[in-house]
């Protein structure tokens, strides 16, 4: 499902280098309309019955509305992956996940009374955005592969036309853009009409065993992006945009993206932030 203009700003981003996914023929849709999103995403139209390991496709939920999902075989990557900000782990997080006193609000200084504008530049499914727009900040996502940002862009856009009030105005404090932020991070802030102020950033861990991939979702994540072998270049980017704050999702022991010694940790048992301040947040 293609989004209204205003849900995702215009941005030519080239296809996934890898052709691990194309889009599949649907009954759902009409091959125009499909066209349209192959176009727009820079993903593959496949009509005939010779796929790639994964596929991005028009599905029908347990209520009978259609969504786009990332699908592939089930033994190997699970059930078919959406954004549901709706239902599910986002509404369940949204209500009891700990408020402010989370350790994502703490890195991005909401903890203090204040509601900086973030930007997002690893979205992924937009679940830790999700969470920061439902404690009132304004939020721009961006994800830099195709078909991952698709789906991101139907689940907010379903989220935005919803006919629960509190969820649509969460869904309304947030943006999603197709981009690379390594590259193109200060060009696509300048979509956005807020200040990045805070810049959050969640690359993903390189891992030392594929037997260690316990979770079948992250190998949909893996298959599509691999490794963030830029997460320095990512780091430095970030630095350069982010007005006030840079914050950094890392493994509890990991070493710091780059050597770049933060200026202060959050932590938990297993996952800390690195914050990187350059001003205070008032």
């Amino acid at each position: 499902m293609l989004p209204p203009e205003d849900s995702l700003a215009a941005h030519d981003a080239a296809a996934d280098a890898a052709p691990v996914i194309a889009i599949a023929r649907s009954r759902l849709q009409t091959r125009p309309e499909l066209a349209t999103l192959a176009a727009h995403f820079g993903i593959a139209l496949r009509e005939d019955d010779e796929m790639p390991a994964l596929k991005l496709e028009v599905a029908l939920d347990e209520q009978g509305a259609p969504r786009l999902v990332i699908a592939g075989d089930e033994r190997e990557y699970g059930k078919p992956l959406c954004v549901d900000f709706v239902a599910g782990r986002a509404d369940h997080r949204r209500r009891f996940g700990g408020g402010r006193n989370q350790l994502i609000a703490r890195a991005c200084g909401l903890n203090r009374g204040v509601l900086p504008s973030i930007v997002d530049a690893t979205a992924g499914l937009g679940r830790d955005a999700f969470v920061l727009a439902s404690l009132g900040a304004p939020v721009l996502m961006i994800e830099r592969v195709a078909a991952t940002a698709a789906i991101l862009v139907d689940g907010l856009t379903r989220a935005q036309g919803c006919a629960d009030d509190e969820i649509r105005d969460i869904a309304l404090r947030m943006q999603a853009l197709h981009g690379d932020a390594t590259r193109e991070l200060g060009e696509l802030v300048t979509q956005w009409d807020q200040p990045p102020q805070v810049v959050h950033l969640d690359p993903m861990y390189p891992h030392r065993d594929k037997s260690a991939l316990v979770k079948k979702e992250m190998r949909v994540f893996r298959a599509l992006a691999g490794d963030d072998a830029d997460a320095p270049a990512l780091l430095e980017a970030a630095l350069e945009v982010a007005t006030h704050r840079v914050v950094v999702k890392r493994p509890r022991k990991a070493e710091p993206i780059g050597g770049l010694a933060p200026s202060h940790v959050v932590e938990e048992k297993t996952s800390r932030y690195d914050v990187y301040v350059k001003q205070a947040l008032r």
